[in-house]
């Protein structure tokens, strides 16, 4: 296990009062988006806030930018010091159901705005539950925190600079999708099927097992191996959610030269 970027059941039962920690529930389904908050009200972590990929974690839809484009900053912000989280200081621990799917959104989001102090729970929520460690169905109140974002504005890239740097030497183009969305066989979301030209497939799942746990830090660094060395990697996938697994993953083998293309295949093909 990698401490910077995740932590365990037992942790977190360990510090589940404390104060320098704040707990984001963040389960979701894109087929049903009103189930993880309907999950959450009927039981999650103790002290879990939630936050909803659609709502809070992106902003509403426009021609370009994709399915998710990223949330309004100073909403985002707002809502995190709601939560009592302090910049720079309050150890944010998120967890979904989903392998990590939307769990590492948020992971990434907070990155991205400057606050590396941000991990995933290992195992999501049901491995918690069935495990016989404690949940409840209380609401927690809103605290006051302090929550200011310095944005790290060369984590994230557009269409623009994907079409114009994605055919460089120095740079790797990578598809999060699953293998057969990647392929263009199916395609069960978006308008059009297939991948941008000269994307390589690295699927998302990949990065943890079919229990939803994170594969050692070993097998994530052989997982990059061809990449590792390359000056420049971005990383895309539908809308830009489930690509921020990848980018968990590469944070884990100590790749730090990932960036996100936040509109991802979604924005790509509205040009």
């Amino acid at each position: 296990m990698n401490h910077q970027c995740s932590v365990t059941y037992q942790w977190l039962s360990e510090n589940l009062h404390n104060s320098q920690v704040v707990i984001i529930d963040c389960r979701f389904s894109l087929a049903e988006p009103q189930l993880g908050f309907n999950q959450y009200k009927t039981s999650h972590i103790p002290g879990a806030y939630y936050l909803d990929l659609n709502q809070d974690l992106s902003s509403p839809v426009t021609e370009h930018g994709g399915r998710h484009p990223l949330p309004n900053i100073d909403n985002f912000a707002a809502k995190l010091t709601n939560m009592g989280v302090e910049f720079q200081k309050t150890l944010v621990v998120i967890y979904d159901d989903s392998r990590f799917a939307f769990a590492s959104r948020l992971w990434w989001l907070l990155r991205y705005l400057g606050h590396d102090q941000v991990v995933v729970l290992d195992g999501g929520f049901t491995g918690w539950q069935n495990s016989g460690y404690p949940v409840d169905n209380i609401i927690p109140e809103s605290k006051v925190g302090n929550f200011s974002p310095q944005l790290k504005p060369e984590k994230v890239v557009d269409y623009n600079y994907v079409k114009t740097y994605k055919d460089s030497p120095n740079v790797v183009l990578i598809d999060s999708r699953d293998g057969d969305r990647y392929r263009g066989e199916r395609e069960p979301i978006d308008k059009i099927a297939g991948h941008i030209p000269g994307a390589v497939n690295y699927p998302w799942k990949e990065v943890s097992d079919s229990s939803g746990f994170l594969l050692p830090q070993s097998a994530q660094l052989q997982r990059w191996e061809k990449i590792a060395a390359d000056p420049e990697i971005i990383v895309y996938c539908g809308s830009g959610v489930t690509a921020c697994v990848n980018l968990l993953s590469l944070e884990i083998a100590g790749i730090s030269q990932g960036k996100l293309y936040a509109g991802s295949w979604s924005d790509w093909i509205s040009y």
